[in-house]
């Protein structure tokens, strides 16, 4: 007999589960059990008087009639052309693609099972193209009977195999209903998985269900070990309807656990408490303000300012649109950090953006970020910048000013993860666009606060990503959420430009840009990479200023590659605007393999208006603030995913006049990228975009480092679709976790949790 627990080389042997080892990492009894099927194929409907459709699936048991091996017309081969006679009115027709193969299996004058699908080449004529076979032992009455020995191909061999048990072929399993068909490679088919399977079903103790029967019932829930069983071998449909809804329950309420854990591990860490002052710098800063705040800003200071008063560290999110105003919000948390004589880091992922905010925070704090400067206001502070490519000096000095705490606010990128980077005191860390950073690198600054103590965590996103909303659905971060957009926002309109079939339009889009720089407005022309010579280094240094006119060298370079890439760089680009269709305007270059002193001229020159088209890669994705730029222009839009075209297109419409975006783009009308440019282009709802990226990429390795959809803690459970039973299981979770912190009376609860997250997967949660 086995249980979960057991390692599967003692049930099923060594070879078998190396072999699963190598292929699924699987180890355990239930390592296989949780294995699900991807889906069930069925042995399709015996054929009929009447004609079956076009596409469905049959099975036909028969007497091969006739053979025919017949050359290929157009490529290399033989089809096998086999007439069927299954005693119900005409034979049925049969081709085989590999005839020089199978004819030396399918024979005339042999029984034979054949499963495929139906192909009519006109009225009245169907055949079954290259089905599943099995060749069929002689029997006095035409019954399937028992045999040992398995001929045959596809997925009707397969099955044969998987039901073959020491006294031959298991012919009443070749006939069930429904036959779980699982992810497999090519070294382990999804019938050696179901072999395996059947043979630990087979041994396998009862299960001790760890869900109390009181929760079972109300939920109206199937007890474990049916549901395993059903998820494998079901009998109807009904069984895999139900045996998926208790162990999506099981998923849910597993990933529930280990974030209550999580949040009572949180809940016992001290952080040092920064309740607001009425005559501190945060409330200077309100009184200067040139325009009033949203009620939305209001209430989501008010719930960052309640937070920050206890003395548990704050742990939130902060979404809201493109522009709706984050910055503000984050700056007045800041402030009550500084009135508590404690200091903030703002951690930026790219130089660009942290300048930008080096930049406007100073603007927008005036006098009050000028600490230690003659006319300073007696609150004020003092705002550092720290990037990798600073100088020498200036970095000293930064540095210099946040270990002695005369620098209130720290803002810089990677830099302030490094060792040589200390603070005097810090209270809070701000992360912003935190997908751009891996969970070490927040962990690493998190842990330059003082010893004992924990500050508080505050991280900031436009359009989550799927991590991000997998982990806020299942109530892993406190979150606030800005709506609205502050007076002065103009609406922005998107629209798809399919180059191959309009390329007319194209030549419109410089013609659109032309009009706006007329009109004393600018524009930004993105593109998804920088040129030729990137790899080198080279490309394009020193050619961040304002230019007019000349030649394109890396236009010529590139001619002279024997397979260009088929997108569009910003070098090349940016010679071809400048010398072509936007000649007659000022044309500038920004892209991530300028030097840092390069790129802060470009962009102070779009800033002040000295650039009117800004052609760049995404340094620009976030952060960017010009007012007056109106037009975007997005070439090869396709190559950009859905969080970043709506960051992208954010960049505009940031002022009085409304914006327009179009995205550029070769790819195929009816294919999935042009739908998901249509659906960026109709809307403007970053959190829609964030559920169609999510559907598009699925939600990820919600617990672990993984942010695409290749490696999933989620196996049936969908954030989007099962949002009630995530709800219910997070209810159940936090009422075992409160009465029971470690889970000492829950053993099957607490094996439940580490069977959905290993060791190392909750390390890496205690750190996020």
């Amino acid at each position: 007999m086995a249980t979960l627990g057991d390692r599967l080389d003692h049930i099923l042997g060594a070879k078998a589960a190396d072999s699963l080892a190598e292929a699924f990492d699987m180890d355990t009894v239930e390592d296989l059990l949780r294995h699900y099927p991807l889906r069930y194929a069925t042995q399709g409907q015996p054929l009929t008087e009447e004609e079956p459709e076009d596409g469905s699936h049959i099975t036909v048991i028969g007497r091969i009639a006739k053979t025919e091996l017949k050359p290929m017309r157009n490529r290399r081969g033989s089809l096998l052309k086999v007439m069927l006679d299954t005693g119900a009115g005409r034979p049925v027709d049969v081709t085989f693609f590999n005839g020089d193969k199978v004819k030396y299996v399918v024979k005339e004058g042999l029984r034979a099972m054949m499963s495929g699908t139906v192909s009519y080449w006109r009225p009245g004529s169907w055949n079954l193209s290259h089905p599943g076979y099995l060749i069929l032992p002689e029997t006095e009455d035409d019954s399937v009977g028992t045999f040992t020995r398995v001929r045959g191909g596809g997925d009707l061999r397969g099955l044969a195999e998987s039901a073959k048990g020491a006294g031959g072929v298991d012919v009443s399993f070749m006939e069930r209903e429904f036959i779980p068909v699982y992810p497999a490679t090519a070294k382990v088919q999804s019938w050696d998985l179901l072999a395996c399977v059947r043979q630990v079903l087979e041994q396998l103790d009862p299960i001790d269900d760890p869900l109390p029967e009181r929760t079972r019932e109300e939920r109206a829930l199937m007890k474990i070990s049916d549901a395993l069983r059903s998820i494998h071998l079901p009998e109807s449909r009904a069984d895999i309807d139900q045996a998926k809804e208790r162990l999506r329950f099981d998923e849910a309420l597993a990933l529930q656990l280990v974030l209550a854990e999580r949040r009572h591990e949180v809940a016992g860490r001290t952080a040092r408490p920064c309740p607001p002052r009425t005559d501190g710098i945060a409330a200077a800063f309100e009184k200067k303000l040139p325009f009033e705040l949203t009620a939305g800003q209001q209430e989501v200071i008010g719930e960052i300012a309640s937070d920050l008063s206890r003395v548990q560290p704050m742990h939130r999110l902060l979404q809201g649109e493109v522009g709706s105003g984050k910055t503000i919000v984050a700056l007045h948390a800041m402030l009550q950090v500084v009135d508590a004589g404690q200091q903030c880091a703002l951690l930026a992922p790219t130089e660009v953006l942290a300048a930008q905010h080096y930049r406007s925070l100073r603007a927008m704090l005036g006098e009050l970020a000028t600490a230690g400067e003659l006319g300073a206001a007696d609150q004020a502070t003092k705002v550092v910048l720290v990037t990798g490519s600073m100088s020498t000096a200036t970095k000293k000095a930064a540095l210099l000013d946040a270990v002695t705490g005369e620098a209130g606010i720290v803002i810089g990128t990677h830099a302030l993860i490094q060792d040589a980077v200390e603070f005097f005191d810090l209270g809070m860390v701000i992360v912003d666009e935190q997908h751009r950073f891996g969970v070490e690198q927040r962990d690493a600054l998190r842990a330059k606060a003082k010893s004992g103590t924990s500050p508080h965590l505050l991280v900031m996103t436009a359009t989550p990503i799927p991590r991000t909303i997998a982990m806020t659905t299942l109530g892993d971060l406190e979150t606030s959420t800005l709506t609205q957009l502050p007076r002065g926002r103009s609406p922005i309109t998107s629209k798809v430009v399919p180059r191959k079939q309009h390329p007319n339009w194209v030549d419109r889009a410089w013609e659109r840009i032309l009009e706006e720089v007329g009109a004393g407005r600018q524009a930004y022309v993105v593109c998804s990479r920088i040129g030729e010579d990137e790899e080198d280094g080279g490309a394009g240094t020193g050619r961040g200023g304002t230019v007019k006119g000349g030649a394109a060298k890396s236009k010529a370079k590139a001619a002279q590659e024997k397979e260009p890439p088929t997108t569009q760089a910003a070098v090349e680009v940016f010679d071809m605007l400048r010398a072509g269709p936007l000649a007659d305007v000022r044309v500038g270059l920004l892209h991530g393999r300028l030097h840092s002193d390069e790129k802060d001229q470009a962009m102070r020159a779009f800033n002040d208006g000295d650039i009117d088209v800004l052609v760049c890669t995404t340094v620009v994705e976030v952060g960017v603030d010009v007012p007056n730029a109106t037009v975007m222009v997005i070439l090869d839009a396709d190559r950009f995913g859905v969080s970043q075209l709506h960051q992208l297109r954010g960049r505009i419409g940031r002022g009085a006049h409304p914006g327009l975006c179009l995205l550029i783009t070769d790819a195929a009308p009816g294919g999935s990228a042009m739908a998901r440019l249509t659906a960026v282009a109709g809307t403007t709802d970053g959190f829609e975009l964030s559920v169609l990226d999510l559907r598009q990429r699925r939600e990820g390795d919600v617990l672990g480092s993984a942010q695409s959809g290749t490696a999933r803690s989620l196996r049936l459970l969908s954030l989007l679709d099962d949002l009630e039973t995530i709800t219910a299981a997070q209810d159940f979770a936090r009422e075992v976790v409160r009465e029971d912190p470690g889970l000492d009376k829950h053993p099957g609860l607490a094996s439940m949790m580490r069977a959905a997250v290993d060791a190392e997967r909750l390390e890496y949660l205690a750190k996020s």
